[in-house]
């Protein structure tokens, strides 16, 4: 590593970082960690297909496009980066079920408490965890994430961190999830 970029490291929690990169890789799907097709079984498990969906941090990935092949019918995406969201409003604007807005997940104001049934998110606390500030910045998310969530709702953390890492920021006050773990064999 150089003086320059130790430095200057990325701040993965910073909306210019994401629109520089999603602007560099253009219309291209990505999907971080696992495609829609190992996690399958687990989300049919736990997530009815009826159920209101929040998709954190979606960028470009094709997981909510598949869900909705599989006959999911509401699928809220949000992401941190304006260009990428633009980018996939025009790309799934022939599939009503999916509805996309440029939004922190550290500060989702804009919804009501208790809206969604579920929260899925594929790398995004990851993510944070990896910015400037990353424990308030963690905190600030699973704390919007309980909020959103309906009692009883499900957060699905799709995460490469360990969970003696990560465990305790989903135990954080006011939080009072049954924690289930699956390991998932790397695609």
């Amino acid at each position: 590593m150089n003086s320059s970029s130790a430095s200057h490291p990325y701040d993965y929690g910073d909306a210019e970082y994401w629109d520089a990169r999603y602007w560099e890789q253009g219309g291209s799907s990505f999907d971080w960690y696992q495609r829609f097709s190992a996690l399958r079984p687990i989300i049919n498990k736990l997530i009815p297909s009826s159920s209101k969906i929040l998709m954190v941090g979606c960028g470009n990935a094709r997981i909510s496009e598949d869900m909705v092949k599989d006959g999911y019918v509401d699928l809220m995406n949000i992401d941190i980066s304006s260009i990428v969201i633009e980018l996939m409003r025009k790309k799934c604007m022939h599939i009503p079920q999916l509805k996309y807005m440029q939004m922190d997940v550290r500060d989702m104001g804009f919804f009501n408490d208790e809206t969604f049934d579920s929260v899925i998110d594929k790398g995004t606390l990851d993510s944070l965890m990896c910015g400037f500030d990353a424990p308030f910045s963690a905190f600030q998310m699973i704390e919007e994430v309980n909020r959103v969530l309906k009692p009883g709702g499900i957060y699905m953390l799709i995460t490469y961190g360990d969970p003696s890492v990560r465990i305790p920021h989903l135990n954080q006050p006011g939080c009072c999830w049954k924690i289930t773990l699956y390991i998932i064999p790397l695609s």
